[in-house]
């Protein structure tokens, strides 16, 4: 009788109440452990802050960490809706590289059908990025720029070794600048995209504790 591997804990972090809301009503019957989704608040400061407060509970030591949310797009022909999945995370501190993300891709493109998935390297700042300065942060080979990815992943993997990854909901694009956040839910469908990508993250999660061939 073979003997299946206990489940780690899976924390998925976000910073605004609209993705909190989201991520909070989003179908959850798919989860292999223990799920905590955290609300960090808003930039790399509170989000390293929430994230070493979190893992600091022994019950998640071993937690692997999900970043998520909205994003900016940074390529030409990016459109709000789309998703991001990183490859790695980057600021001035560091660089995380992310595990299975063509698990997440085959996921993604799974459960949500007919939305495009980006793939590559995702920025971090430390405020929101417009005009010329999203061009340079393009030209560093970045995709999508976020305030909180980065500092969540480097935090995370600060307090100990664990598997991390990025996924991101585009709200704002060179074609499609986002005038305030405040116009998302209302406005284009990156909320219902979020709320649907749960599903995806918990076949990653699971895919963890699968043994390796």
């Amino acid at each position: 009788m073979s003997t299946r591997p206990a489940a780690s804990p899976l924390l998925i972090a976000c910073a605004l109440g609209i993705e909190h809301l989201a991520l909070r009503t989003g179908d959850r019957s798919g989860a292999g452990g223990q799920v905590t989704v955290l609300r960090t608040g808003m930039g790399p400061a509170a989000a390293e802050a929430a994230v070493t407060r979190r893992l600091a509970d022994p019950a998640l030591s071993e937690a692997a960490v999900l970043a998520t949310g909205f994003c900016a797009g940074l390529a030409p022909g990016m459109h709000p809706g789309d998703l991001v999945v990183a490859e790695e995370t980057r600021d001035p501190r560091g660089t995380v590289p992310c595990v299975a993300t063509e698990l997440l891709v085959k996921e993604l493109v799974r459960a949500l059908p007919g939305r495009t998935v980006h793939t590559g390297p995702l920025t971090g700042s430390d405020h929101v990025v417009r005009g010329q300065e999203r061009s340079d942060l393009r030209a560093t080979g970045a995709i999508a720029v976020d305030m909180e990815s980065a500092a969540t992943l480097l935090s995370a993997v600060r307090t100990g070794a664990r598997p991390v990854a990025a996924v991101r909901v585009v709200v704002d694009a060179p074609e499609h600048e986002l005038v305030r956040i405040g116009t998302v839910r209302g406005g284009i469908s990156a909320f219902r995209v979020l709320r649907s990508v749960l599903p995806a993250f918990f076949e990653w999660h699971r895919s963890l504790l699968l043994p390796r061939r």
